[in-house]
């Protein structure tokens, strides 16, 4: 007799799911119960949720709570995990306010540039990711770009993020010339 298929994700996922995995898309847990038809599924799923197993970050995507899981960058490994065979940096506001060259910024609201389309996708309790598409290509920004291991993902220069801004006609209003001269 073969165990119930809740038991199943959660015995599959405490074999998977470390601090650094703890994301898991629609077509992993698919993986673990190839089984059911789709209604089922979806079943399961709402059932695994239910029950605290499973915490739905946003349509798609779903957190295997681990005591020791980084959920503080939760926004950027999501945005990595739902992107994950497109081309994306974070840029924007997100690069101008950690780096102090805005004074405001959206709380719990992250911008990433991405060859895919343009969408704002709500991540519950964790926010929200925007991601603005772009059609440039890797290699005619490899300069300015360098990959953020704590979050999985690149990261734009303060000078890129300000071409950014001024390609994609956001304000500039908020920026600090003279930081930003002060770090380009």
């Amino acid at each position: 007799m073969s165990p119930q298929p809740v038991t199943r994700i959660i015995s599959t996922l405490n074999d998977l799911a470390d601090k650094d995995r703890c994301l898991f898309t629609l077509s992993d847990l698919r993986g673990i119960l190839p089984e059911p038809r789709a209604g089922a599924f979806k079943t399961i799923l709402c059932r695994a949720v239910k029950k605290g197993v499973l915490k739905r970050v946003c349509r798609g995507l779903y957190l295997y709570p681990q005591p020791d899981c980084e959920q503080g960058l939760m926004l950027f490994h999501a945005a990595a995990r739902l992107r994950a065979g497109e081309f994306n940096y974070i840029s924007l506001e997100t690069v101008l306010s950690d780096a102090g060259v805005i004074s405001q910024a959206p709380m719990n609201w992250i911008t990433i540039m991405s060859s895919g389309r343009r969408n704002t996708i709500r991540c519950g309790e964790w926010g929200t990711i925007e991601f603005v598409h772009t059609c440039r290509k890797p290699a005619e920004l490899r300069d300015n770009l360098t990959y953020d291991a704590r979050c999985r993902i690149w990261r734009a220069s303060v000078s890129l993020a300000i071409r950014d801004m001024r390609l994609t006609r956001r304000t500039l209003d908020l920026v600090n010339q003279e930081v930003a001269s002060e770090l380009v």
